[in-house]
């Protein structure tokens, strides 16, 4: 394998792909990246065996050929040599790099090593969406996933097609945030991994490139641009969280997204005792929202702000869960509603960004 590529090309390709090959896996292979250098393309690759990249890079290829050498080496190496073109050539086993004033061998292996890319089946459905939608949407929902491997149905994403509608929903059962990415015909319902989310929302820019999903009974493609993500899905019935959506509240109130954030920061300082306990008072009579927060050893505190107040309540929150919902909306006035101490509480914003927007808390038992 011989072939010319400038600096700025091979960095980006390593940025993307490096990351997905994994260094504390079983297999010493899965911490490379496979580099092909074809007649018409040059690609690379990597895989955790869940989820699998590959991105074609622009460059000129003398001989053709293959090789794997260690993502991150590459990745790091690459990023710190002058914007200029490359030299990359193999011998044997190694693969040399130059470029400047500097050569470097790395160490590799022979590509048969390497584990056989997925691919989803021939005949999987498509959809095409507006990747600014997606990465609009996705950003407001992925991070109400779960962590929690025991529950793997909810470390992932549901994406479904609801009336024509591609609805993509998260939960870990404290929270759920739902969003719309679009329009589809086709009548399905995935679960895809979170991590495959974050994966795609990194390599979609700001471009006006479409986005197309491809899928099959058990696997999940996304091509962007040069870029390829291939994801194993999660298997298993998603939770019906919309039965869970109440349709109306007893108290409701509307505030400057600002002002909320502002007093439920300061709130959430005095919390750190009771694993980030506040409470929210809602007064009609006054037309203000406060929130309490008490500390044992450090004090307590109580902050206002004013509000349009319809009922009057209170209600006990994670003051994390209720930051990381405000910091999702592009609104500057937000909308909560709730019935009582253990009933969802349900957030959306005024923003037409945040039309098809919905964020829901599940209160703390006081």
């Amino acid at each position: 394998m011989q072939l010319k590529v400038t600096q700025e090309n091979l960095s980006k390709a390593l940025s993307i792909v490096s990351r997905t090959a994994s260094s504390r896996g079983t297999l010493p292979i899965l911490s490379n990246v496979l580099i092909r250098a074809g007649k018409n393309s040059i690609t690379l690759s990597a895989t955790n065996l869940e989820l699998a990249i590959t991105t074609t890079l622009k460059g000129r290829v003398e001989k053709e050929g293959s090789i794997t050498v260690p993502a991150k080496l590459m990745s790091d190496f690459v990023s710190g040599l002058p914007k200029e073109t490359i030299d990359l050539y193999q011998e044997g086993s190694s693969l040399i790099i130059q470029a400047s004033k500097y050569k470097s061998t790395v160490n590799g292996t022979q590509p048969d090593e390497f584990p056989s890319l997925p691919e989803v089946s021939s005949e999987a459905n498509k959809d095409k969406i507006d990747s600014t939608e997606f990465k609009h949407t996705m950003q407001k929902v992925v991070f109400s996933a779960s962590s929690d491997e025991a529950r793997q149905v909810l470390t992932g994403v549901n994406v479904r097609n609801i009336d024509g509608s591609i609805v993509v929903a998260a939960t870990d059962s404290y929270r759920l945030a739902e969003g719309y990415i679009g329009q589809s015909s086709t009548d399905y319902g995935l679960i895809i991994p979170a991590a495959t989310i974050q994966e795609v929302l990194r390599v979609v820019g700001g471009a006006e490139d479409d986005l197309f999903m491809s899928f099959d009974e058990s696997q999940v493609q996304f091509n962007y641009d040069n870029v390829q993500i291939v994801s194993r899905l999660i298997d298993g019935n998603y939770p019906d969280y919309r039965q869970l959506i109440p349709a109306d509240s007893d108290t409701a109130f509307t505030v400057k997204k600002e002002d909320f954030i502002n007093i439920a920061k300061v709130s959430s300082l005095f919390a750190r005792e009771s694993a980030g306990s506040i409470t929210l008072h809602v007064s009609e009579e006054s037309q203000e929202v406060s929130i309490v927060s008490i500390a044992s050893q450090v004090g307590e505190n109580t902050s206002r702000a004013g509000a349009k107040v319809t009922g009057s309540g209170d209600v006990t929150l994670n003051s994390r869960y209720l930051l990381d919902a405000l910091g999702a909306f592009d609104s500057d006035e937000i909308s909560f509603r709730f019935s009582g101490k253990i009933n969802p509480c349900v957030i959306s914003g005024n923003n037409p960004k945040d039309k098809n927007y919905t964020h829901i808390i599940m209160p703390l038992r006081s």
